[in-house]
């Protein structure tokens, strides 16, 4: 199906990948290798014809392009929760678009579906552990190199195998979610050979909360990611479903969004603000840097050849830290940044004893607005000292102007950040004041 031209973008290809929504027109055979794959027709013949059913029932049906994509990423919820609210309906529907319905009787057609039995007795559950021990005897430990027509694509064996072969091989392309790369072949029908694969590569998969730090290894997805971040930082939960949508979040990997070195990558400003640092590799050494240091310049970043991005370690809580972070683009959901910002205040007895904020879609890197913070230090915790630091933003930051914002609108919503930072702040007071 091509509804997006293909870009992962509307949902209609949506597949289910070990029993996470993933949108097949991105997604390259060899990535799922060992791994359990469901498409709309294999969905159990009862629970894909009461679906169809209540689809029809609530007028939830389109033109039938873009509602097998729909019943997967419902049926992917129901999975996981088949008792959802309305909220947790939408956000399981961000990666799918709808030309023809719109989106409050597909709502109700999901309301009524999910009460038509128990995921516990889905053929699909049922099955899954038979199918899980087959699928782990095709996982043999061993490297797949595999050559076909002068195209040649590696799945290593293990991390430190990943960097062997990026030792001999340093020019290779890497792939780990295949949400940007995917789009190099699909949109520019790019040669990306040879061609390395991550996202089989459990030790890059690994989530480790310490005393000090939640250590993030590089292949770890944002939906994967989601809960050990919005546990320390309740504010990133709903900045994490501001990132593209759930089949995108469930692919798309945090190292692969720093990596790439995007201007517009939606974590790095947050990560940059928390004072997050990357652990990166080569061949058998390895060394730290603070991720602010990472990016040099537009399309340049603090990585050698050969070398790779093996974890990000985030700093857990400081007392007295106050943090936000925002996303401002054209769409509320599933869009690219016009302007990211994050903030990581420090407030002891009314006054900022530290600052660090980041923007993203800012400059040609993300970046820290040093002027800004520099005019918080210090001074009193208020409104006028917040607006007072916002119009050094101009010191800091130089935008450009392009098809997503120009470089006036850029420099005011990021000035008008500021305030909103300090009235949200507020608000919050007021509601735990009220709950207590």
């Amino acid at each position: 199906k091509d509804g997006c031209s293909p870009s992962g973008q509307c949902g209609c290809c949506t597949v289910l990948v070990d029993g996470q929504p993933r949108v097949a027109c991105v997604t390259p055979v060899r990535r799922v290798r060992g791994r359990e794959i469901t498409t709309v027709d294999g969905l159990d013949t009862e629970v894909a014809a009461a679906w169809a059913e209540a689809f029809a029932a609530c007028g939830g049906s389109q033109c039938g392009f873009c509602t097998p994509g729909f019943v997967m990423s419902l049926y992917a919820l129901w999975m996981e929760n088949s008792d959802p609210t309305e909220g947790e309906i939408e956000t399981a529907l961000q990666g799918n678009l709808c030309r023809c319905t719109g989106y409050e009787p597909i709502i109700r057609a999901a309301k009524a579906a999910t009460t038509l039995g128990s995921p516990a007795e889905d053929a699909l559950t049922v099955e899954r552990a038979a199918m899980t021990a087959k699928l782990t005897q095709l996982r043999d430990g061993k490297r797949v190199d595999v050559s076909n027509d002068g195209s040649r694509c590696i799945l290593p064996a293990s991390v430190d195998d990943l960097a062997d072969v990026l030792i001999e091989m340093p020019d290779a392309t890497i792939v780990a979610g295949a949400t940007d790369v995917g789009l190099w072949v699909t949109k520019f029908l790019r040669d990306i050979s040879p061609v390395v694969f991550l996202s089989h590569l459990e030790g890059l998969r690994q989530i480790d909360i310490t005393d000090d730090a939640i250590k993030i290894g590089a292949g770890v997805s944002y939906t994967d990611s989601r809960k050990a971040m919005s546990d320390d930082y309740p504010h990133l939960g709903p900045f994490w479903d501001r990132i593209a949508g759930w089949q995108i979040r469930s692919m798309g990997s945090i190292g692969g969004n720093i990596a790439n070195g995007s201007p517009i990558g939606d974590t790095p400003p947050v990560l940059i603000a928390l004072d997050a640092s990357i652990a990166l590799r080569k061949g058998s050494t390895r060394r730290t840097i603070p991720i602010a240091d990472f990016f040099i310049e537009y399309g340049k970043q603090d990585m050698d050849q050969g070398e790779f991005l093996e974890s990000i370690s985030v700093p857990r809580p400081a007392k007295n830290a106050i943090h936000a972070a925002y996303k401002i683009s054209k769409r509320r959901d599933e869009d690219i940044s016009s302007v990211c910002a994050a903030f990581n205040i420090t407030v002891e007895d009314d006054i900022i004893t530290a600052a660090r904020i980041a923007f993203g879609g800012m400059a040609a890197t993300p970046k820290r607005a040093r002027h800004a913070e520099a005019a918080l230090v210090g001074a009193a915790w208020s409104e006028p000292t917040l607006i007072a630091a916002a119009a050094r933003l101009g010191d800091d930051f130089s935008p450009l102007s392009d098809w997503r914002a120009s470089s006036e609108y850029r420099l005011q919503v990021s000035k008008n950040l500021f305030r909103k930072f300090w009235l949200d702040q507020q608000s919050d007071a007021a509601n735990t004041r009220l709950s207590a």
